[in-house]
């Protein structure tokens, strides 16, 4: 830890997207801004409704509670990127930017592992349902919800501690518009290259098995599809899987492309725009994908909305 008191930066500056007009900038602050509150309404109404409705007390709405906190992964990063269009000042202090890029990979690994559960849960759900009740007990699932995010944290806890040993003496402006791993990498003054190979291996890794893993549910999915004798049930199931792996599409796709191009400030430039999938528009789709255009989810809202009608007419 004797290298981190050479440490000379206090604060980085979020080079973000500067290049751009003010009006323009404007104009995405404002969409930014409402894609990220439908993001954090549409989450925290499915957590509440998985929560207080008994209909939905099943380990596939236990997962997609969980999955919906990724609200805390958006909000790592969109609220600073929102503020940073409207500010002159783009700076973030050093520990804000170590802390910053601590969260937005742990919740980025726990939220890819939470995707394998997911499917996990499909698989055996659609592949074998007679032993559904049997496997996927209580008990199970809440212990592959805590191995998950244990899991997720301990992982990037590692990647951490390697990062914290490197020595940042300028300059300080990062071409990003949050604290990714290759700009922080670019500034170091110190050798990166160890560190940037256990960091490749160990995302790498994360992503391409996660990626492997939840394929090969889905493939096992798709060939039970396959099997379903009426065309009306297997172009309902085909539907729900093509959503499903739009999702998948857009997470791991942005994964491998943000962290398996080399370095560089073009590459840099090409990140920013890839890394809007990955921090906004797929956390935006889940929602809607995974849970409100489900007929179970659509009818605990009409029933919870009517009750709280009800409620709201009779207090007049």
């Amino acid at each position: 830890m004797e290298e981190r008191n050479e440490t000379a930066v206090s604060e980085f500056i979020l080079l973000g997207f500067s290049s751009l007009g003010e009006k323009l900038k404007i104009f995405l602050f404002l969409v930014l801004l409402l894609t990220y509150l439908i993001t954090v309404m549409g989450n925290v109404v499915i957590i509440f409704i998985v929560w207080v409705n008994h209909r939905l007390h099943s380990p596939m709405y236990f997962f997609i509670a969980n999955l919906s906190l990724e609200i805390w992964f958006t909000s790592v990063t969109s609220p600073k990127m929102m503020l940073n269009f409207l500010s002159i000042s783009r700076t973030i202090s050093f520990h804000g930017c170590m802390a910053q890029s601590f969260f937005y990979f742990a919740l980025g690994a726990t939220e890819l592992a939470f995707l394998v559960v997911m499917s996990f849960d499909r698989y055996v759900d659609i592949c074998c349902p007679l032993q559904y009740t049997t496997i996927m007990k209580q008990r199970f699932c809440i212990q592959l919800v805590l191995g998950t995010w244990v899991g997720g944290f301990m992982v990037m806890s590692f990647r951490m501690l390697l990062i914290s040993k490197l020595s940042f003496c300028g300059p300080n402006v990062i071409n990003h518009f949050f604290c990714d791993n290759t700009p922080l990498f670019l500034l170091s003054c110190t050798d990166t290259s160890g560190v940037r190979m256990v960091d490749c291996i160990l995302i790498s890794t994360l992503v391409l098995s996660s990626l492997c893993l939840t394929m090969l549910s889905y493939v096992s999915i798709l060939f039970s599809i396959l099997r379903i004798p009426t065309a009306t049930g297997r172009q309902k199931a085909f539907a729900t899987c093509g959503s499903h792996l739009t999702s998948l599409a857009i997470a791991y796709g942005s994964c491998i492309v943000l962290y398996a191009t080399p370095s560089g400030n073009s590459s840099l430039n090409l990140n920013k725009g890839v890394a809007q999938l990955n921090t906004v528009l797929y956390p935006f789709l889940n929602p809607f994908i995974y849970s409100l255009r489900n007929k179970t989810v659509k009818l605990a809202l009409r029933e919870m909305f009517r009750l709280s009608t009800a409620k709201l007419l009779s207090d007049l």
